[in-house]
């Protein structure tokens, strides 16, 4: 346990080796960071009255590969951005976990009670209650401890800030009272189980454990129950690109009905062949069977079972290609992806709003500027939302300065992929 008068000493001394190696060389943003970091530590004095606490960070993630391919037991590739949620933490020798979110309300969960709550569905308590309560059932130590949490993973953003606060919650609890004894993996499962059991919202894995172990991770979900989870050795820092996120400002309201035919689709063409999902069939069975499939699933869902297997065989060859150290190879998988969604997958813009396609305009003046030097495609759900680019630096300028004149200034994110998941920060 840190005695926070110190640590603030040692962020305002520069001392910030540690935060290089999360935010990166920036100096700019390293002084935004040590602003942060000395806020929370200040805020958690003022709310708590306590001197000592430790500091945790945990990143938000970017789907790389793989889109909308593990509903059907396919592959993914994410990677941990850095974008995060950091806490300042310490034991309060109760029963009782007290958080203080800035710029929300306050909330306590009493340890006592470790069912699911229907009526706490869809809230931060929910989480914390399904994570202590799983960590319980699996022989872990828990205990009440009084936290200050900086939300740096923007909601809405595509980038996963529930699942970054899910392991962020289960290293403090790891830290605090099991001697850091938690590993990523199971860290990743306790947060979905929370998510799925006690939040209320069905979930994968992907989100979890690229928060969770950091850099590039990539997961096969042939057999969901026990997914294989592989960290892909790759430093994306020494590429010379940056990972841009862009928010097109899309609506997400009135596309459950759109994402919902994504999944529906895809295992309509599995059930033609007496399979469950896609990942139990070959395309060469779907290519021979195509006159069959138009009569009994239509056309788009075959250009999505197509998709599927397109994306989830391209995903094999992005890992190769990164531990290869080949990144232009990388990036021409990544555009091939993103003309797949667009072309097969058909998840850029819904069909009940063709003047709406903020999604499909991002991806063309990123074509515009990147062709020949990076690369681009759909980021996450689709059909509103965010965009994915990978820009070299001589480009960054004019790339984010292209996008912000359609999409308004601040739509882009500058990120890149960090290599350390949710950990307890020493400073």
């Amino acid at each position: 346990m840190e005695n926070s008068t110190t640590l603030l000493e040692r962020i305002n001394e520069g001392n910030n080796k540690t935060l290089k190696t999360l935010y990166g060389g920036d100096t700019d943003v390293l002084q935004i960071q040590a602003l942060r970091y000395t806020a929370l530590l200040n805020k958690f004095q003022e709310t708590y009255h306590a001197d000592e606490a430790d500091v945790f960070s945990s990143p938000g993630r970017s789907e790389i590969g793989g889109n909308h391919t593990d509903h059907n037991h396919g592959r993914v590739l994410a990677g941990a951005v850095n974008l995060d949620n950091v806490a300042a933490a310490a034991k309060n020798n109760s029963d009782k976990i007290l958080i203080l979110s800035v710029d929300y309300p306050p909330f306590e969960v009493d340890l006592s009670q470790l069912n699911p709550d229907i009526s706490e569905y869809y809230t931060s308590a929910s989480l914390v209650r399904g994570i202590c309560s799983r960590m319980k059932e699996l022989g872990f130590a828990i205990g009440g401890f009084n936290a200050v949490i900086d939300g740096g993973v923007p909601k809405g953003s595509g980038l996963s800030s529930s699942a970054s606060f899910e392991v962020l919650i289960g290293t403090i609890l790891s830290e605090l009272f099991n001697e850091g004894k938690l590993d990523p993996i199971t860290n990743a499962i306790i947060g979905q189980y929370a998510e799925n059991n006690f939040f209320g919202k069905p979930c994968g894995l992907m989100d979890q454990t690229a928060c969770a172990v950091g850099g590039f991770i990539t997961i096969d979900f042939k057999t969901p129950a026990n997914p294989i989870v592989k960290k892909v050795n790759f430093d994306f820092t020494k590429t010379g690109f940056a990972l841009v996120i862009t928010d097109t400002g899309g609506n997400h309201a009135d596309l459950n009905d759109e994402y919902a035919s994504l999944p529906v689709e895809m295992k309509s063409v599995a059930k033609v062949f007496d399979a469950k999902v896609l990942r139990e069939v070959t395309l060469e069975q779907i290519v021979d069977a195509i006159p069959e499939l138009r009569e009994k699933t239509g056309d788009r869902a075959i250009l999505r079972a197509y998709h599927f297997q397109g994306d989830n065989a391209r995903v094999v060859k992005q890992v190769d290609a990164l531990e290869q150290n080949d990144f232009p190879a990388f990036l021409q998988l990544v555009i091939e992806s993103g003309y797949s969604s667009f072309m097969y997958n058909q998840n850029i813009f819904p069909v009940n709003n063709v003047k709406e396609q903020g999604v499909s305009l991002a991806l063309a003046l990123s074509e515009m500027v990147l062709k020949g030097h990076g690369a681009w495609r759909v980021h996450g759900g689709g059909f509103a939302g965010t965009i994915q680019a990978f820009v070299p630096q001589n480009l960054l300028a004019k790339y984010i300065s292209t996008l912000e004149h359609v999409f308004g200034k601040g739509s882009c994110k500058k990120l890149f992929i960090r290599n350390t998941g949710s950990t307890k920060v020493e400073l």
